[in-house]
C-alpha cells in the first residue's frame, strides 16, 4: 500500500511537464531529426561534392552592326522579341546604294565596249601591217628598178633619189605599224574580254555596289532574343555602331566562381548538378566541367589588387570554372544570362587529367552572309554580254 502513492507521485510531475512543453519537446525532436539529416548527408551523399552557389549563367551577346552608312527606314524587332537567323531586323534607306549600283553598272558597259574596240583595233593594226609591207616591196622593187637605169643615164638622179627616199618612208611605216600593233597588242593579248583589267575593275565596282543595295537589309545573324535595342527610325547609322543585341539563349554556360581551397580535386569532365533560383530545387539541370580559367578573378580585374603592403590581409580567392550545361533541360526550363546558380560537382566521378583545353572545342559560326553576293555574278555577265551583243550588231 506504501508503494502505490510513491508511482503516482512520480508519474503526475512528467506527465504535467509533457503537456506543458508540448511544442518545445516537438521543436527539439524536429531539430535533432534535421541535424541527424544534415550530417548524414555531409557523411554520406555530399562527400565528396564541391559546391558553390557563386555561379551565374552566362551566354553570347551577338551584336547587330550595319556594314554600310544609312538611314534607318523600318525596324522588324524590338527588346525580348525572338528573332530567326535571317530575319529582318533593320531597313536602311537604299537610294544611295542603288544610285552607285546603277553607275558601277554603266562604267562596266563603258569598260566592255572600250575593250571591245581595242580587240578590234588590233585587227586593224595586223591590217595595217599587211598593207605597209605591200607598200615597202612596191617602194623596194621600184627602187631596184631604177637603180640600174640611172648608172646608164636612162633615169635622171633624182628619181632615183625620189625612189630611195620613197623606200626609206615605207619601211619607217612598216615599222611605225608594227610598234603600235605591238602596244595595242600588249593591252588584248593572251586574254579574253572578261578576264580583261578594265573589264575587272569595273565588275568588281558592279558586285561592291551590287553587295551595298542588299546589306540596306540588316538581318540576324543567329536566333535569339533581341535585347539593348538603340536603333530608332530616321537615325542616321554608321558601319560599326551597334545598333540591337542578340542573345542565343540555347548557347547559355554556367561560370561558377570556386575558392581556391576547392581546386585540388576539380578535374574537367566532371559531372555537375545545377539548380537555378529561378525555378529552385524542383528543377536540377546536368552538366560538365569543360575548363577552369586561366587565373583568378581580382587577377583580370580592372585594377588589380596589390599587396605588397604592410597591411596586408589574406583574402581567399575564386577561380571561375566553365561548366557545359545538358541541352535537354535547357528546352523545357531557359534559362536567361545572369541568373543564380547553385553548382555541385561531382569529384569522385573518373574524369581525365586537369589540362586548360576543354573537353569539346565550343565553336561559333553564321551562314547568313554566305550568299550576299550570288546575284553579283550573274548581274556582270548580262551586262557584258549585253554590251558584247550590241558591238557585234554595231
Amino acid at each position: 500500500m506504501t508503494q502505490t502513492p510513491c508511482s503516482g507521485r512520480v508519474a503526475t510531475p512528467i506527465s504535467s511537464f509533457l503537456s506543458r512543453h508540448r511544442a518545445a519537446v516537438v521543436l527539439a525532436a524536429v531539430l535533432v531529426a534535421a541535424l541527424a539529416y544534415f550530417a548524414c548527408r555531409a557523411l554520406i551523399w555530399d562527400r565528396g561534392l564541391v559546391i558553390t552557389e557563386d555561379a551565374y549563367v552566362e551566354g553570347n551577346l551577338v551584336q547587330v552592326t550595319p556594314q554600310a552608312a544609312g538611314t534607318v527606314i523600318a525596324i522588324g524587332a524590338d527588346n525580348t522579341d525572338i528573332v530567326q537567323a535571317g530575319q529582318l531586323l533593320v531597313r536602311l534607306n537604299p537610294l544611295d546604294a542603288d544610285l552607285a549600283l546603277d553607275r558601277a553598272e554603266a562604267q562596266l558597259a563603258r569598260a566592255v565596249r572600250q575593250v571591245r574596240g581595242q580587240f578590234a583595233v588590233a585587227g586593224q593594226m595586223r591590217a595595217a601591217i599587211d598593207q605597209r609591207r605591200v607598200d615597202l616591196a612596191r617602194a623596194q622593187t621600184d627602187y631596184e628598178r631604177r637603180a640600174p637605169l640611172g648608172r646608164t643615164g636612162a633615169v635622171s638622179q633624182e628619181d632615183i633619189k625620189h625612189a630611195e627616199e620613197t623606200l626609206r618612208a615605207a619601211q619607217a611605216a612598216l615599222m611605225a605599224a608594227q610598234q603600235q600593233a605591238a602596244a595595242n597588242e600588249a593591252l588584248v593579248d593572251g586574254m579574253s574580254l572578261e578576264a580583261h583589267p578594265d573589264v575587272a575593275v569595273a565588275a568588281a565596282q558592279v558586285r561592291d555596289a551590287y553587295i551595298a543595295v542588299h546589306r540596306s537589309d540588316l538581318l540576324a545573324p543567329v536566333t535569339g532574343m533581341v535585347t539593348k535595342r538603340a536603333v530608332q527610325v530616321g537615325q542616321r547609322v554608321t558601319p560599326g555602331a551597334a545598333l540591337m543585341t542578340i542573345a542565343p539563349l540555347d548557347q547559355v554556360w554556367v561560370t561558377a566562381n570556386f575558392k581556391e581551397s576547392q581546386l585540388a580535386h576539380l578535374r574537367i569532365g566532371q559531372p555537375v548538378r545545377l539548380t537555378a533560383d529561378l525555378y529552385g530545387s524542383a528543377v536540377a539541370y546536368t552538366g560538365r566541367v569543360v575548363g577552369l580559367d586561366a587565373g583568378t578573378g581580382a587577377a583580370f580585374a580592372l585594377l588589380p589588387a596589390q599587396n605588397a603592403t604592410g597591411n596586408w590581409i589574406k583574402t581567399v580567392q575564386r577561380v571561375p570554372v566553365r561548366i557545359a550545361l545538358d541541352r535537354g533541360r535547357l528546352s523545357a526550363h531557359p534559362l536567361r544570362i545572369g541568373l543564380s546558380m547553385r553548382v555541385a560537382v561531382d569529384t569522385h566521378a573518373p574524369s581525365p587529367a586537369n589540362r586548360p583545353a576543354p573537353v569539346v572545342a565550343q565553336t561559333y559560326s553564321t551562314a547568313v552572309f554566305d550568299h550576299e553576293d550570288a546575284g553579283a555574278r550573274d548581274r556582270v555577265r548580262q551586262i557584258i554580254a549585253r554590251n558584247l551583243a550590241a558591238s557585234a550588231r554595231s
